[in-house]
C-alpha cells in the first residue's frame, strides 16, 4: 500500500467452510474415502481367483482349476462355492478364515484325504456337500464340533463305511447323501441318532443282504412309516439275492442267522421297541407295515448264500434245520387269549366265592331256626307231659 492511498486493503480469499467446519474439499474426500473404504476392504478380502458378493456374503469359486482352499477370504463369508475344481485334500482348520460360512460346497474334486480338524471352528455350518470325491473314510472327530448341520452330502464317494462316534455330529441332519459309495452295510447304532431324518439315498451300494443287514432293514421299515423318503438298497449278495430290494427281502429268509448273533436279536429288540411307541403315539389306529412279519430268530447259521468269500470278517454261515417261525401275531393273539381265559377263571372263581358265602349264611340261618323250633318243641312237650300226669293224678283221687 503506497503512502497518501486511501483505498481499503484488499482481503484475502478464505475457502468455503463445509457443515462441520471442515473446508469444503477436504470435507469431501474424507466422505469419498469412507464410502470407499468398505469396498477397498472387500476387494482385499475376495482371492483374485473368485468373485465375491460384499451384499449377500456369497463366494464363488466355481471351476477355476483350484488346487487348494483360496487364502484372503473375508470373514464374514457366509456361502462358499469351491466345486469343479482339483481340490486333493483339506488340511487342518482349512477354513479358520471364514468361521461363519453356512454353505460348504467341495463337490466334484479329487479330495482323497481329509483331516480331523478341518472344519474345526465352523460352528455355524448347515449344508456340506462332499460329493463326487475319491474319499475313503471319514474321521470320527471331522464333524465333532459342528452341531448346525442340515445337509450331508458325501455321495459319489468310495466310502466303506462310516463311524459310529459320527453319529451325535449328525442328529440334527434332515438330508443325507450316501448313494454311489462302496458301503456293504451300516451300523444301526449310527442311524439310531438320525431323528429328524427327512430324505435319505442309499442306492449304488454293494449292500450284502446277509444278518448283519437286518438291523437296516428294519430301521428302513420304521423310518418309512414316520414319513421318511428312501431310495432303494438293492442286494448285491449272496448271490440268490442280487438285484433284489432289501424291503421286499421276506423275514424268513433271516432265519438262520444264529440266534446268539447281537446284530440280529439287538435289532429286533430296537424294532419291537419302536413299533410299541409309535402305537402308544397313533392310539392303536394304524398299525405298522411289517407287524406282521416280525419273527424271532430259531435256527442257527450266520449269512445265507454259504460261507467262504464274504472277505468281511462276517461269521460263515451254517444251515440248520429250519424251525417252524414264531409269528408276532400270533404270539400276541396267544398272549390275548390267555388273558381273557384267565379272566374267565377269576369271574368264575369270584361267584364260587360268593356263593359259598351266600350258601353258609343261608346254612347258618336255617340252623338257628332248627335249633330254635327244636327248643320250642321241647318246651310244649314238656307241658304236655305236666298236664298229662295232672290228669292222671287227678283221676286217681276221684
Amino acid at each position: 500500500m503506497h503512502c497518501g492511498d486511501n483505498r481499503p486493503p484488499r482481503k484475502t480469499r478464505q475457502p468455503k467452510q463445509g457443515i462441520t467446519g471442515i473446508p469444503l474439499l477436504q470435507e469431501t474426500s474424507v466422505v469419498l474415502v469412507c464410502a470407499l473404504l468398505p469396498l477397498l476392504s472387500l476387494s482385499h478380502a475376495c482371492p483374485k481367483e473368485c468373485s465375491c458378493n460384499g451384499n449377500t456374503k456369497v463366494v464363488d469359486c466355481r471351476g477355476r482349476g483350484l488346487y487348494d482352499i483360496p487364502k484372503r477370504l473375508h470373514p464374514e463369508t457366509q456361502e462358499l462355492y469351491l466345486q469343479d475344481n482339483r481340490i486333493r485334500g483339506l488340511g487342518s482348520m482349512a477354513f479358520r478364515e471364514i468361521p461363519l460360512v453356512r454353505i460348504l460346497d467341495l463337490s466334484n474334486n479329487s479330495i482323497t484325504t481329509v483331516s480331523p480338524t478341518a472344519l474345526l471352528g465352523l460352528r455355524a455350518l448347515q449344508r456340506l456337500s462332499l460329493a463326487y470325491n475319491s474319499l475313503r473314510e471319514l474321521d470320527k472327530r471331522l464333524l465333532g464340533p459342528i452341531r448346525t448341520l442340515s445337509h450331508l452330502d458325501l455321495s459319489h464317494n468310495s466310502l466303506w463305511g462310516l463311524p459310529g462316534a459320527l453319529g451325535e455330529s449328525l442328529r440334527n441332519l434332515s438330508h443325507l447323501g450316501l448313494s454311489h459309495n462302496k458301503l456293504t452295510r451300516l451300523d444301526r447304532s449310527l442311524l439310531e441318532v438320525l431323528t429328524h431324518l427327512d430324505s435319505f439315498t442309499l442306492r449304488s451300494n454293494p449292500w450284502r443282504c446277509d444278518c448283519q443287514l437286518i438291523g437296516l432293514k428294519l430301521w428302513l421299515e420304521t423310518f418309512i412309516y414316520k414319513g421318511g423318503v428312501v431310495d432303494e438298497v438293492i442286494c448285491t449278495q449272496p448271490e440268490e439275492m442280487k438285484n433284489t430290494d432289501l424291503q421286499k427281502v421276506p423275514y424268513q429268509l433271516f432265519h438262520i442267522c444264529m440266534t446268539s448273533s447281537y446284530h440280529y436279536l439287538f435289532a429286533n429288540i430296537h424294532h419291537l421297541e419302536n413299533e410299541r411307541l409309535l402305537r402308544g403315539h397313533t392310539h392303536g389306529n394304524h398299525a405298522h407295515p411289517s407287524s406282521h412279519a416280525i419273527h424271532v430268530p430259531m435256527a442257527m447259521g450266520e449269512g445265507f448264500g454259504g460261507g467262504g468269500g464274504g472277505g468281511s470278517g462276517l461269521p460263515e454261515c451254517e444251515p440248520k434245520q429250519r424251525h417252524r417261525p414264531v409269528n408276532l401275531r400270533h404270539a400276541i393273539a396267544t398272549v390275548i387269549i390267555t388273558g381273557v381265559v384267565c379272566g374267565i377263571v377269576f369271574l368264575m372263581m369270584l361267584a364260587a366265592a360268593v356263593y359259598g358265602c351266600a350258601y353258609a349264611a343261608i346254612m347258618a340261618k336255617y340252623q338257628r331256626e332248627l335249633k330254635k323250633n327244636e327248643e320250642l318243641a321241647a318246651a310244649k312237650g314238656t307241658d304236655h307231659a305236666k298236664a298229662d300226669e295232672k290228669e292222671l293224678l287227678e283221676n286217681a283221687i276221684a
